[in-house]
Parts: structure tokens; C-alpha cells; sequence
């Protein structure tokens, strides 16, 4: 058994933070909680862990009620964006510092600390301070000691929030490593939809304070529930559903507004059936992408996804004339902004 969160709600004054969310997490997986500031993501993990009290439903922790169970009884290992290391205590005192409150045989606390040294990739800087340390590798001691005793849930809030870009990919990939090894079962934070995409089994999917879905990033990424997942998840054009891109191609909606990804618009630099006019107005190199502002004739702006390879065969230049039509779209009864 892993996680169950049953028709949890939680409000802080007037703000109501979580409502009614239920929520299975498979023993063993690794979920992410992706949704934008206030989304109610932060407070589900909370609620989890015991740092807060539903103010109605139920919390299960592998197939047990855990809803007022205190924080020390849930067994659960937290990991805080901040790494709240002790700078007073070397690498090897932080992780062991849990495990030693517990008076824990001193042979078997350092037995542990050497294998979560070694699993976490700092062996040898046992007994440097947190000052010393790079950021990503302070959260790894983050991480060490919240697995130091051997919690049935590992719970992260935005681990890597605090750190450059460079050294955020670098611990995305370490963190998918260390979980395919201790199949602890993980709930992480995150407003990065990159991060979430990379790294998680599955993506729940939040937005004021409701689960808006739950699915494999492929799920939510192909087969978007919502408006909201849709312009959440990804880049998207939005475009009025009466637009000639549309019209043009026999793509008919009752709702006025239409969703399409920018790689799914077909750029040719001669017309062909159903394509429509268009003029280049700035071109970005991503690396091995390139991103095209385009704008129809009808004063609509659209951005286009174009690998290098085809950019370089259709030799496109600003305020060049070229034609698009859509490869695929979508629509929704209803759409809010995030």
C-alpha cells in the first residue's frame, strides 16, 4: 500500500487551500505535484506528512489511518527546498542525526551513514560542514538524512528550487537514479513543469486547490483533461476558435477558444491545400530548436516549433511569406487562465 488521500479539504481563514481532493499513490512510485503558486500543491504535501490537520477526510499511509497520527508516528522522511542542514554538525552528524536520537547502536548508525554516503555520491566529505559544500551537494545530504531511517514515504517541497539551472538538471537525473534504487515511495513539489515531466512516474496535476488530473506525463501531456492542463503543460497558441487556420481546415468548435501546440503547426514556403498565408516576424534559436514568431494574415500571432533540420531546409528568414496549416488541435468547454 502507498498513499490515499480521501476527500481531504483544508482553509486557512477565508482561503481555501485544498477542497475535497482525492488522491491514490502507488507504493514504491514517484509523483509529482505540479500546478502554479497557490494551487493548494504545498498544503496536500503537508497534510501528508502531519505538519497539517485536514480539516475533513482521510489520510492512509500504507493501508493505515494516519489522519492524526503525529509527524514522529508517520515514519516519513521530509526534504525542504531550503536543505535545513545543521551547520554546527559535519555531513556524516547531519545524516546520522535522526538515527542517533532514536539510540541507535553506534556500529549500525555509521554502517548507515558510509551506505547513504556512497548512495548519495559524497563519499570522502563525510566529515566536512554544510559551508563548505556546493548547494546540489547539500541537498543530497538533504536527502540522506531524510533516508537515513528508512522512511515508508519520501516527501520533497520544491528540492531544488534554491539552485541554478545547470545544477537543477544535474539533480533531476540523480534523483531518478537514487529512486529507481531505494523504490521508496516519493511525493514531490514542483511548479516546474520540465522537472515534473523528467523525473515522475505519474504528474497530479493542481490548480485552486482540486486535482485537475492525474496521469503519466505522456498522458498529460498527449490528452490534456482541461483547458487548464492544456495551457499549464507545455507551450500552446490560443487562438479564437473563428480563426482562418481553422476555417480553412474544416476544424469546427461551439467554443470560442482552440488550443494548438506549436509543433503541431506545418510551416511550407508554398501554398498547398487548406494552408494559410503567413509572415515570419522573428526567428529564436533554441539550440536544437527553433522557435518561429509568425504572424496570419488576419493579425494573429502564432509560435512555431521547427526542428534545425527543417529550418535549415525551408531557409526561413524575417518578415518572409509562408504558409501554415495545423497538424492538430483541441478544444474545451471552458477555459481560465492559470
Amino acid at each position: 500500500m502507498g498513499i490515499i488521500v480521501e476527500d481531504v479539504s483544508k482553509q486557512f481563514g477565508n482561503f481555501q487551500a485544498v477542497s475535497q481532493v482525492s488522491l491514490e499513490i502507488k507504493s514504491g512510485t514517484l509523483i509529482a505535484l505540479l500546478g502554479p503558486s497557490g494551487s493548494g500543491k504545498s498544503t496536500l504535501l503537508r497534510l501528508i506528512s502531519g505538519l497539517e490537520t485536514p480539516d475533513s477526510g482521510k489520510i492512509w499511509l500504507t493501508g493505515e489511518d494516519a489522519t492524526h497520527r503525529s509527524v514522529q508516528d508517520r515514519n516519513i522522511g521530509f526534504v525542504f527546498q531550503h536543505y535545513a542542514l545543521f551547520k554546527h554538525l559535519t555531513v556524516r552528524k547531519n545524516i546520522a542525526f535522526a538515527l542517533e536520537l532514536r539510540k541507535t547502536a553506534p556500529k549500525q548508525v555509521k554502517a548507515r551513514v558510509d551506505e547513504l554516503l556512497e548512495l548519495v555520491q559524497l563519499h570522502g566529505l563525510g566529515d566536512r560542514y554544510p559551508s563548505q559544500l556546493s548547494g546540489g551537494q547539500r541537498q543530497r545530504v538533504a536527502l540522506a538524512r531524510a533516508l537515513a531511517v528508512e522512511p515508508n514515504v519520501l516527501l520533497l517541497d520544491e528540492p531544488f528550487g534554491a539552485l541554478d539551472a545547470k545544477v537543477r538538471k544535474d539533480l533531476r537525473v540523480w534523483l531518478r537514479r537514487l529512486h529507481d534504487e531505494v523504490h521508496v515511495t516519493t511525493v514531490f513539489v514542483t511548479h516546474d513543469q520540465e522537472e515534473a515531466m523528467e523525473v515522475a512516474d505519474e504528474i497530479v496535476i493542481m490548480n485552486k486547490g482540486k486535482v485537475e488530473q492525474v496521469g503519466s506525463p505522456a498522458q498529460i501531456y498527449d490528452h490534456p483533461a482541461s483547458a487548464f492542463v492544456m495551457s499549464f503543460i507545455g507551450p500552446v497558441n490560443v487562438l479564437p476558435s473563428t480563426s482562418r487556420i481553422f476555417q480553412a481546415n474544416g476544424f469546427e468548435s461551439p467554443h470560442p477558444e482552440v488550443f494548438l501546440r506549436p509543433q503541431d503547426i506545418l510551416v511550407e514556403t508554398q501554398q498547398t491545400e487548406s494552408s494559410v498565408a503567413a509572415r515570419v516576424n522573428r526567428i529564436i534559436h533554441l539550440g536544437w530548436e527553433i522557435q518561429a514568431e509568425l504572424i496570419l494574415d488576419d493579425g494573429q500571432v502564432l509560435m512555431a516549433h521547427l526542428t534545425r533540420d527543417r529550418f535549415d531546409e525551408l531557409n526561413l528568414e524575417p518578415q518572409q511569406r509562408i504558409f501554415v496549416k495545423p497538424k492538430d488541435a483541441k478544444a474545451f468547454p471552458l477555459y481560465y487562465s492559470i
